[in-house]
């Protein structure tokens, strides 16, 4: 944007419509609420909303550093934006803005905040954390502030439908911090948590009406802002989840469209194709790469024109404010990749201009390790560019690793995960991929409760132990499972004890069963033990080809030392030890951290059916 700065108080606008003579402050609105000075970005947009806005004459009372670059008329009457320069000398305190529309005029006020803290100390989650994802409408309830009354749609709470909301807020996760912190967790992952009014309730989240509030039904601004700062209390960090591709339909941008390209697709209802494919596809139609991005979702979410300046300069702010206003520090992005390319690498470069020690992931659901890297940052396979995006998904692991440690009567077939490993060749950074076993959007990793966790305990020890940033879903440490062939309510279960009336309590191991009780010390055992181990969080990763069912993979930094070996076959299995003397020489000895013995390598060992090892040296 070609920065004009207005000397002249006044900047007209135009002249208000008659109807508009009964014009009342409370019936206009600015986004954002408030900001700060000293941004790594000098420009701010502030979008006001009302009726005939556009045609409003707008006055600024002079402050020392702010000026008025420009204001923007949308096709929508209702929509103005100003457009302000705040430089450097520019300090804390309140603009006064004045609107002039018809006969009537009303004063709008406008704070800068003071940063308290600087950009760099944002920190953002790394390989050293662990991150827990939860559906907050499915976890717990706790006593909240927030008054839902002024909502459009308020369904009851029926925790009997898998499809609608049961009550889980943000006051129950903060109720059970203490829980998480001692299951070994670093860092939550949240599902959204803004206001989602719309018919139905929209229980996960996913369908935005408020970009700057917190629904209610799920507590207030400052109810997230103390979760989070009790959070970091604990060294826990927090991951916001964020949806730029779509909004809710029932967002004001759908009802009232400020313009006509705000929308893709705004005249007709034109779905997407759900493949991703399309976009790394060298060979791709326009038209099937157009769907792709540009189609909506579901017919609820209408898809957002991230080309249009405006609405992504919105988004931008709307990203950084979250951040700076609650110190999170992270941001998983939904459907990453069915939003503009060029737009949100734009978008990443922003956030991290200001926050150069932050964290994105982008939800990048492609089942192939090419498909994958073609969207992290510095990509090798990318031929459009940079795409920016720090932190990719494997959803390789996510959607191979039940059929590859499960296995059938013969065993596991670990090759799948060392052959997936081969290929990191293709990442820029493998240690910022997002490594995850099951979330909200597929099955459990457990279709149903395994007759042992033999399995399961291998499967969860490879997600801790090899390269990336594991993720869990809450309930996977009581073995919580189901599929969603009957509906997606079917894998979001409320976490037992959660709520007023439970007769089994997760939190406190009440009235769980003698396996789930063993799942839970086991799971919770190897986090406390990954909390802080270094040579897991920055060590090199060296594997050897499994031999007899048997997968053996050393994490190393400098003299450290951590050796994982597993049989995956349903029998004992004799290895030699010749194979993998490069790390554990014949007659040195290790710990194992798993049975607390030490284990002295010999020329071949026997390792029990299923069994595994956690060397240390």
């Amino acid at each position: 944007m070609k920065k004009l700065i207005f000397s002249m108080l006044l900047v007209l606008v135009g002249f208000a419509s008659a109807a508009a003579a009964t014009v009342k402050a409370s019936d206009y609105t600015l986004d954002p609420p408030y900001w700060w000075t000293g941004m790594a970005c000098d420009t701010l947009q502030i979008m006001a909303y009302g009726p005939g806005i556009a045609d409003a004459q707008l006055t600024m009372k002079p402050y020392d550093g702010v000026n008025v670059i420009e204001t923007v008329a949308l096709d929508s009457k209702d929509y103005l934006l100003v457009y302000l320069d705040i430089n450097d000398n520019a300090r804390p305190g309140q603009l006064e803005f004045k609107f002039k529309v018809g006969k009537k005029s009303f004063d709008k006020k406008f704070d800068l905040k003071a940063r308290d803290r600087r950009p760099e100390d944002y920190a953002g989650f790394d390989a050293s954390d662990v991150l827990y994802l939860i559906m907050p409408d499915r976890f717990a309830k706790g006593e909240s502030k927030a008054d839902i009354n002024d909502l459009e749609y308020v369904v009851p709470n029926n925790r009997e439908n898998p499809n609608t909301r049961h009550g889980g807020n943000i006051a129950g996760m903060r109720d059970h911090l203490d829980y998480i912190d001692s299951l070994g967790i670093t860092a939550v992952w949240v599902n959204p948590v803004l206001e989602n009014d719309m018919p139905g309730g929209s229980y996960h989240g996913y369908s935005t009406t408020d970009y700057y509030r917190i629904d209610p039904r799920f507590g207030t601004n400052e109810e997230w802002n103390e979760f989070v700062a009790d959070a970091h209390s604990r060294g826990i960090k927090v991951v916001m989840d964020m949806i730029f591709n779509h909004s809710g339909s029932n967002h004001i941008w759908n009802k009232n469209r400020p313009s006509s390209d705000w929308l893709n697709f705004p005249d007709e209802y034109v779905q997407t194709n759900y493949n991703l494919t399309t976009l790394y596809d060298p060979y791709a139609s326009d038209f099937d790469r157009t769907r792709t991005v540009d189609g909506w979702f579901v017919r609820s979410m209408p898809d957002l024109n991230q080309r249009n300046p405006h609405l992504m300069k919105y988004l931008i702010q709307n990203s950084i404010w979250w951040i700076e206003s609650s110190k999170i520090n992270g941001i998983r992005m939904d459907t990453y990749p069915y939003a503009d390319e060029r737009a949100m690498a734009g978008w990443i470069d922003a956030v991290l201009r200001e926050y150069p020690n932050f964290n994105i992931v982008g939800e990048c659901w492609v089942e192939n390790e090419g498909g994958e890297a073609y969207w992290q940052r510095g990509s090798k396979v990318n031929p459009n560019g940079d795409p920016k995006l720090p932190t990719v998904m494997d959803f390789v692991i996510a959607t191979k690793g039940r059929d590859a440690f499960k296995g059938n009567e013969k065993g596991a077939n670990l090759n799948a995960m060392y052959n997936h490993l081969t290929l990191d060749y293709l990442y820029p950074d493998p240690s910022k991929i997002l490594t995850f076993l099951d979330n909200h959007d597929t099955d459990r990793f457990l279709l149903e409760e395994p007759e042992n966790l033999d399995w399961w305990k291998q499967a969860l020890t490879f997600l801790l132990t090899t390269r990336g940033i594991p993720q869990l879903y809450y309930g996977t440490e009581i073995l919580m499972n189901g599929t969603k062939k009957h509906s997606d309510g079917n894998i979001r279960r409320d976490m037992p004890g959660g709520f007023e009336g439970d007769t089994i309590n997760a939190f406190t191991l009440e009235g769980l069963t003698d396996k789930q009780v063993e799942a839970h010390t086991f799971l919770s055992k190897i986090l406390n033990w990954r909390k802080g181990n270094e040579v897991i969080a920055k060590g090199t990763l060296k594997h050897f080809i499994p031999q007899e069912g048997v997968y053996v993979y050393e994490r190393r930094l400098g003299d450290k030392q951590v050796v994982v070996m597993m049989n995956g076959a349903n029998e004992p299995r004799t290895i030699s030890m010749a194979n993998t003397a490069e790390i554990l020489p014949v007659g040195s000895t290790r710990h194992d951290f798993l049975s607390g013995e030490n284990i002295t390598i010999s020329d071949t060992l026997t390792l029990p059916s299923r069994a595994i090892y956690i060397l240390e040296n």
